[in-house]
Parts: C-alpha cells; sequence; structure tokens
C-alpha cells in the first residue's frame, strides 16, 4: 500500500474521513505543514485551532480544560513550522518538506525542551496562550 500523501492526509484530516488512529503526533505536523504552506501563521492557528477540535468531537472526544484541543502545543507547532519555512526552499514538494521538519522537529517532546512539564500540561496551557518557562522561543 502506497504510503499517504501529506495532500491527502490534510483532505482526510479537514473532511473528517481520516481514521483517528491515524491521528498521530507526526500527522499533527504533516497538517500543520500543509496549513502553514497555504495561509500566514495568523489564518494557519485559526484553521487548526477550530479543524482540530472539530476532528476531536467528530471521533468521539471532547476538548475541554483536561483533554483534547491544546492551545499552547498548536502555537507553539506553528511558530516551529513558520521557522522551518524560512529556512528551507518552501517551493519544495511539500512530501519532501515534511520529512525533513519531521527529521527536525518530529520529537513528541520538543515542547518540553521550551516549558516544563507542570506548566504545559496546565488547563492555563490547555486554554490559552503560554509562554515557555524553560527556555526562550527562537
Amino acid at each position: 500500500m502506497a504510503a499517504v500523501t501529506t495532500d491527502e492526509l490534510a483532505s482526510g484530516f479537514i473532511d473528517l474521513s481520516l481514521p483517528k488512529s491515524e491521528w498521530t503526533h507526526q500527522a499533527h505536523l504533516r497538517v500543520g505543514l500543509w496549513h502553514a504552506m497555504r495561509h500566514s501563521p495568523a489564518e494557519t492557528l485559526d484553521l487548526l485551532r477550530n479543524r482540530i477540535s472539530a476532528f476531536n468531537a467528530a471521533k468521539g472526544g471532547e476538548n475541554t480544560a483536561s483533554a483534547g484541543y491544546h492551545e499552547t502545543i498548536t502555537r507553539f507547532y506553528v511558530h516551529v513550522i513558520g521557522l522551518f519555512l524560512a529556512s528551507v526552499d518552501a517551493s519544495r514538494p511539500i512530501d519532501e518538506l515534511e520529512r525533513e521538519l519531521i527529521g527536525l522537529y518530529g520529537d513528541k517532546e520538543l515542547p518540553l525542551r521550551y516549558y516544563s512539564k507542570e506548566r504545559l500540561l496546565s488547563t492555563e496551557a490547555r486554554l490559552g496562550w503560554v509562554a515557555p518557562d524553560l527556555l526562550a522561543l527562537p
């Protein structure tokens, strides 16, 4: 079976046909990259905020103070993806770029280099933006 392209992944995410089991950390990064290559950072954040919440709800999840959509993590990765795109030739094929993005920033623990676990997993961080407490964002 052929690998799912980033365009196919984003399409399935947006139309809610993507199986929940395929909504992995890498899928989040790929979908974030897809959005960032088509929209401004503010539009990317708004679209991801709405679409991740909708996807969670469509797959039986909840978006609450303790589960589901996480504002700080989403904003963190929109920032990281923006830095990545500014550092590469963004005219390259998206599937080539996503492999490089994941190679550089695909570690699920990346936010914990910038945030203490307590701060990142707080209700405040889930519901709104909180600045890093360990290391400033570049």
